[in-house]
């Protein structure tokens, strides 16, 4: 193989890694226990929070108590991903791969 063969056979990988990357990430992931269901996207951002407890809370503070969890755990996520980039960033040309 030529080394144009291989720059464009790289340049296919990297094509072909960004769409399965941005097909994850419009993916939905649910998680379930006892007393919280919650979904991620394939990019790991929250994206809702049920809380299974009925009569303890009214329902405006269930709702405000949801919304403040999704928003404390893509904070965290977010903490995550930067902390990683610093970390990984010279590999970013990998395709996102971590």
């Amino acid at each position: 193989m030529n080394m144009q063969a291989i720059m464009q056979q790289a340049q296919k990988m990297q094509r072909d890694l960004k769409k399965k990357k941005a097909e994850l990430n419009a993916k939905e992931f649910s998680g379930t226990s006892e007393l919280v269901d919650v979904v991620f996207t394939g990019d790991k951002k929250l994206k809702s929070v049920n809380i299974k407890i009925e009569g303890s809370l009214d329902q405006d503070d269930k709702e405000v108590l949801q919304d403040m969890m999704v928003i404390a755990i893509n904070d965290a996520m977010g903490k995550i991903d930067k902390e990683t980039e610093a970390m990984l960033g010279a590999y970013s040309s990998l395709g996102g791969l971590f």
